[in-house]
């Protein structure tokens, strides 16, 4: 049976599109929706029952879409409030989390750096994670304003760049050789940190595992879309459209609407 019911994505804004641009590569068919809730970015500052407030509301939205699963594309979301999402619904959720394990796993060095926002670094999920980890060092950097300025498209900016070197410098000089990218907002800035750090390092995100995921559940739950033809993306969000549109050179559907 063809089930082409969307595949619903959300995050606090315009950075999940780098886990959507993983899923609709691994996974053309696919129709999807993207949600960016980018009047409420960062997620990052707020708390754990906001979070989950907004989590649940973006869920509600992609639901009265029709979507037979629901990727949390934001890691900040993920590591608050997956677990009451999974509670409270029946659709499958696909979580993203930083991607601790891999550059752990394959550090030379015995120690790796970490980017992220503080409500992922503070939250409950990570810090079990971090103690599966415990002979890694690990030097964690919270990367104040750096999704405020993404989100305002200032990619490129002097402000962008000085953040990234003061966010990075204590890493390098740790000696890291993995640097892990936790927020899904950060992979916009790779071409930025490669400038900054040794090419020794090697970055490392979650969007290709999260992709991997995603068709491994849509498998297992036999809701696989099977029609041969280019599935329709659709991108809502709830503030000022152009910055969505740039990210995805106006290839995409975007729709303004408050929710």
């Amino acid at each position: 049976m063809i089930n082409n019911n969307p595949i619903g994505l959300f995050d606090s804004g315009i950075g999940g599109t780098s886990i959507w641009k993983e899923i609709h590569d691994l996974l053309p068919n696919e129709n999807t929706i993207y949600l960016a809730d980018s009047k409420n970015a960062p997620y990052g500052q707020k708390s754990k029952e906001e979070i989950v407030q907004l989590s649940i509301k973006n869920t509600e939205f992609l639901l009265n879409q029709n979507c037979k699963i629901i990727v949390v594309a934001c890691n900040t979301a993920t590591t608050n409030a997956i677990k009451e999402l999974r509670a409270k619904y029946d659709v499958p959720f696909i979580g993203i989390e930083p991607a601790i394990k891999p550059a752990a796993l394959n550090s030379s060095t015995n120690t790796i750096g970490i980017l992220a926002t503080k409500g992922t670094l503070n939250s409950e999920l990570f810090h079990q994670t971090l103690e599966k980890f415990q002979e890694t060092k690990i030097i964690e950097q919270i990367g104040h304003g750096l999704v405020t300025l993404i989100e305002n498209g200032e990619l490129n900016s002097i402000e962008t760049k000085n953040l990234l070197k003061t966010y990075l410098k204590p890493m390098i000089e740790a000696n890291i050789d993995y640097l892990v990218l936790g927020c899904s907002h950060y992979p916009y800035l790779i071409p930025q940190i490669k400038k900054i750090i040794p090419t020794k390092i090697k970055i490392i995100d979650s969007g290709e595992a999260v992709a991997r995921q995603t068709k491994n559940v849509l498998v297992e739950k036999s809701i696989l879309n099977l029609e041969n033809k280019l599935g329709k993306a659709v991108f809502y969000t709830n503030a000022n459209p152009k910055v969505l549109e740039n990210i995805l050179k106006n290839k995409e559907e975007v729709i303004q609407k408050d929710f």
